[in-house]
């Protein structure tokens, strides 16, 4: 049950911080998928099926995040 204490404290945070679900739900599963990585030491066969989705699909998620994380940020030029 702490989890659960831990997760609404977590949640609670997030909606004062007025963060989106999608925001929310997007970051959980990236932060998700990076620990299980990590923890199979980035063997994607393994993860996937720690995860129960398909070995394709994680590629695709990885290849998502690496590909969000080199897009440089949106400037306000004038």
């Amino acid at each position: 049950m702490q989890m659960r204490a831990q997760l609404e404290a977590l949640i609670n945070e997030m909606l004062n911080g007025q963060i989106l679900l999608d925001e929310a739900v997007a970051e959980f599963e990236k932060v998700y998928i990076e620990k299980a990585l990590a923890r199979h030491r980035k063997h994607l066969t393994n993860t996937a099926k720690v995860l129960g989705i398909h070995r394709n699909t994680l590629s695709k998620r990885v290849a998502a995040y690496h590909k969000k994380d080199r897009t440089p940020a949106k400037r306000n030029v004038r």
